[in-house]
């Protein structure tokens, strides 16, 4: 299960923020996560409590944002929309679409004391 160190990396994100800006506790966190990041959100919320424990973040409610998936088509340069890593091309049927959004998992915001 990835999203254990995946939260870790958050919680350390958030310390390193408190740490710069000389905040105490963290009530929400926003983390925008992709739709092709490979993140279960169910893991990524359970992992998160867990390793927030203790720290600054304990008791922080985990507010998931779903970054929709996006790719470009290397063939035909056609940019849509992207459900899975292994979609075909909807213009011309080709694989290998490389994705240009949806990979993503990132702190977008922090509500803090």
């Amino acid at each position: 299960m990835h999203e254990l160190s995946l939260a870790q990396s958050v919680v350390e994100i958030v310390e390193n923020a408190a740490a710069r800006e000389a905040f105490l506790r963290v009530r929400t966190v926003w983390l925008e996560v992709g739709a092709l990041s490979c993140v279960e959100p169910e893991a990524m919320r359970a992992s998160f409590e867990a390793v927030a424990r203790d720290t600054l973040a304990e008791g922080a409610v985990l507010e998931l944002i779903r970054v929709p998936g996006r790719a470009r088509c290397p063939t035909c340069g056609t940019v849509s929309p992207l459900e899975a890593r292994e979609d075909a091309c909807p213009s011309c049927g080709a694989y290998g679409l490389r994705p240009i959004a949806g990979t993503e998992l990132r702190v977008r915001e922090l509500e803090v004391e």
